[in-house]
């Protein structure tokens, strides 16, 4: 995701604290929101087979939950309160990012090349070349969400968004959406200063949260980098700029300023065959092949609901035990952002139970549906 420190010249969309705090909070449900497809992709991998996939995919979404904190580092500085527990922050899968210079929809698929593609979509770069590019007219009918390409109605749209069915929807403006999820990054970043700015000709600031609620580094370890503690405008453009160029790179670059492969670029390497080390050039990998074995994986049935696993009541039950599990590790999260950070070490603990309970689901073949597997539905 490629993001710099704006120009005095260049103009935020976002005016008012309130507005700040609305788009952070769609920093979190982004954030959140490649989990499910990066965790149903993993344990898909059957077990001692696709090493290289099964370490890029766990690095990914390890990174990930940093993001997570980070963005959640930034609005409690704000004076906002995260919220990972609100109804549509789990998206409703298939669900949509409007984001990005073409339109895709997120599905819950074992290990594939669609899934990779859809990897790939999420954290493709993306810079406009000017600024009247940034953002992008939003195609209703395209989406799918309306047959003769008007507009929904501010009720519709409230409803889509709170039924998780999309996401990032640009505040106060959803006919438009932003050309990449590194553009969404550059635009907080602007209210951030934009806001500072003023707050300090005023002799005051925006950040007034308090520091307590700030999770500091011994409490998350993702080898991947480090929590960034936000005390102030650099520090929030730090974990910013830290969670953009781990995604899509800075600048479309292959590696990060901690020396870490951005996620794009770790998931081309799958697609390519072929590792990325120093001195590539982007979409050029040329250090040691890597394996990928696309049979050796479960065949998860695409986007599963609970609905689908009426004919087989155990695995419905497990199922239910999954999104059971999965909402106390949303919780545990969500207290530790909220002024307990020492809950996410408890948070890694569901982590492991979810995924036993995913493994639980995804090696059990369907009764009623030949072929393929059950999965979690992530319905919370």
């Amino acid at each position: 995701m490629s993001v710099s420190v704006p120009e005095q010249s260049q103009t935020s969309k976002i005016q008012t604290i309130e507005e700040l705090r609305e788009y952070l909070y769609k920093g979190l449900q982004l954030e959140h929101a490649t989990l499910p497809p990066y965790l149903t992709a993993l344990y898909s991998l059957q077990p001692g087979k696709n090493s290289d996939a099964w370490h890029v995919i766990r690095v990914v979404a390890v990174e990930e939950m940093l993001h997570l904190t980070l963005v959640a580092n930034v609005l409690n500085a704000v004076g906002g309160t995260p919220d990972l527990t609100k109804s549509g922050f789990v998206p409703n899968y298939p669900t949509r990012l409007p984001c990005g210079p073409n339109y895709f929809e997120v599905h819950l698929l074992p290990f594939s090349p669609d899934a990779l593609d859809t990897f790939l979509n999420i954290e493709r770069p993306a810079q406009a070349a000017r600024e009247d590019e940034r953002f992008v007219p939003m195609d209703w009918a395209a989406l799918g969400l309306a047959p003769n390409g008007a507009p929904p109605s501010s009720e519709r749209l409230a409803e889509l968004e709170e039924s998780g069915t999309v996401l990032g929807l640009v505040p106060g403006e959803p006919t438009q959406r932003f050309l990449s999820i590194g553009e969404f990054y550059e635009e907080i970043i602007r209210g951030i200063n934009h806001l500072e700015d003023q707050a300090r000709q005023a002799g005051s600031t925006i950040f007034t949260g308090d520091p307590a609620r700030q999770v500091t580094p011994e409490y998350f370890y993702s080898g991947g980098g480090d929590v960034v503690v936000v005390t102030g405008r650099d520090s929030a453009v730090a974990a910013l700029t830290l969670v953009a160029e781990q995604g899509e790179g800075l600048h479309g670059g292959i590696y990060d300023s901690q020396d870490e492969i951005a996620h794009y670029y770790r998931f081309q390497q799958l697609k390519k065959g072929r590792y990325y080390q120093k001195g590539d050039e982007p979409d050029e990998p040329t250090g040691p092949e890597l394996n990928v074995d696309w049979s050796a994986v479960y065949p998860v049935k695409p986007d599963v609901k609970l609905a689908d696993l009426a004919g087989d009541p155990e695995i419905r039950a497990a199922a239910e035990e999954f999104n059971h599990s999965y909402g106390n590790f949303l919780t545990s999260i969500n207290l530790a952002y909220n002024g307990q950070p020492d809950l996410l070490l408890k948070a890694v603990w569901e982590m492991f139970r979810i995924r036993d309970s995913m493994n639980r689901l995804i090696r059990n073949p369907l009764t009623g549906d030949p072929g393929v597997h059950a999965g979690p539905t992530f319905e919370i």
